[in-house]
């Protein structure tokens, strides 16, 4: 990966690798799940230290995918099944598991397989003249011959732990990269006569290695249309599902619209008919019902009432509840500020550490001067306010219920409700003065 992070968590969708993997085991409801992790892979156990249900085995050696197992058999009791996964083979779904682990008798060796275009690099899956599996050989060690199946090894088994323990205490590592290969257990298994069922992905796609990142590219485009059409199986209209981006959770009402070059990342809820126009970014958001979003804003850890209008071009931070009919405009930013129904911030204008009121008017150009240098300070602005163009409060400052505030101004103290408040220098027009001019090279 030329990386400095380690393979399992480069990100896929906004999530480490691994954290797919976990994530689609803990969908089977397994009794535990064991990651094996490799020398310097301390950042991979910091990365998942929130997740107490994890138990970690340490492969101090590099010796191969059998010699990785052999380090978590001892925590596994030999009455339990053992489903094998790969930290990098992150697109696996949880029906796929279920026919793995749960579809073959317990006396079976369950593999899963996939069928490919171009085999290169893959192990491949022999089989007899039956359809039986007979053994599995790994790219450097086939002949020509063999390189011509098409159908291919995922790494995925599913076994009898008291068995598998007995094969893998048997594994030889003379082949080309003297390695314990967990794939000569299949044909362990076959000379004992023991039935290998071999179970063919549905999509190549799900089972898709990642060792570079083109096939990181070719798995985030892969589980981005799994995610659009999960979407418009709910009733979403897309206009382009290849230019939708999901990196979290989505969750959605009826009638929803998003347009082109969206991405959606940690928690988003969307209600009935709320329209994403293109190119926005929505971050552990909520939006209401019927609220439409116009091109190119920016959402994060921010809540939108019913029927707000925002964009194109708002900034939404952290801490922004917008309440329901609230009008947002362009090149608006807003962070930390709680805006009532009815309200207006129109254009060109920064709201940071405010209570807005309802009905309010806020005009171009207006900043919330929220920042002495050291410590913020709240701005408060009553119902029916009418804020004109060009204004700075500077907070910590309340605007009383129905005050007008004069274009220009420079408000720095408390001004009263219904009142016009102006606060802007004299103008002085200095006759005969002439503009300073460059002194000629």
């Amino acid at each position: 990966m030329h990386s400095a992070l380690p393979k399992v968590l480069q990100p896929l969708a906004g999530r480490p690798l691994l954290a797919h993997v976990v994530g689609t085991a803990r969908a089977i409801r397994p009794a535990a799940i064991h990651v094996v992790y490799g020398h310097g892979g301390e950042a991979v156990r910091e990365a998942f230290a929130a997740d107490a249900d994890l138990k970690w085995a340490l492969q101090a050696e590099q010796l191969g995918t059998g010699h990785a197992v052999m380090q978590a058999m001892p925590a596994i009791p030999d009455d339990h099944r053992v489903l094998v996964l790969c930290g990098d083979v992150p697109l696996i779904r949880p029906e796929t598991l279920e026919r793995l682990a749960g579809d073959s008798a317990r006396s079976k060796l369950a593999l899963l397989t996939a069928r490919v275009d171009d085999a290169t690099g893959y192990g491949r899956v022999l089989r007899n003249g039956r359809g039986e599996v007979t053994r599995i050989v790994e790219h450097n060690d086939a002949t020509d011959e063999e390189r011509r199946v098409n159908e291919i090894n995922t790494g995925l088994i599913a076994f009898d732990a008291r068995a598998l323990r007995r094969y893998l205490g048997d594994l030889k590592n003379d082949n080309a990269q003297h390695e314990y290969y967990l794939t000569d257990v299949i044909g362990m298994a076959v000379a004992d006569r023991v039935e290998v069922d071999g179970i063919v992905a549905e999509s190549a796609a799900e089972v898709l290695g990642i060792n570079d990142r083109a096939q990181l590219a070719a798995a985030e485009r892969a589980l981005q249309r799994r995610q659009a059409a999960e979407l418009m199986e709910r009733g979403v209209t897309l206009v382009d599902p290849e230019r939708l981006d999901v990196r979290g959770e989505v969750v959605v009402g009826r009638d929803v619209f998003i347009d082109v070059g969206v991405v959606l990342e940690g928690k988003v809820v969307l209600g009935d008919r709320v329209r994403l126009e293109a190119y926005c970014v929505v971050r552990n958001c909520t939006l209401g019902a019927d609220t439409v979003v116009h091109p190119f804003s920016h959402f994060e850890n921010s809540t939108a009432g019913d029927d707000c209008e925002i964009g194109p071009f708002s900034r939404l931070r952290p801490g922004v509840v917008l309440s329901g009919h609230v009008k947002v405009g362009n090149f608006v930013e807003m962070k930390n500020s709680h805006i009532a129904p009815h309200s207006k911030v129109n254009h060109l204008t920064y709201v940071g550490d405010a209570t807005v009121g309802t009905q309010v008017n806020v005009g171009a150009g207006t900043i919330t001067c929220n920042y002495d240098g050291a410590n913020k300070h709240r701005t408060v602005i009553g119902d029916n306010a009418f804020i004109g163009s060009g204004v700075m409060l500077v907070a910590p400052v309340e605007v009383g219920a129905g005050a007008t505030i004069g274009a220009g101004s420079t408000i720095t103290k408390d001004t009263p409700p219904e009142e016009l408040t102006l606060a802007r220098s004299k103008q002085v027009t200095i006759p005969g003065w002439k503009r300073p001019q460059k002194k000629p090279k």
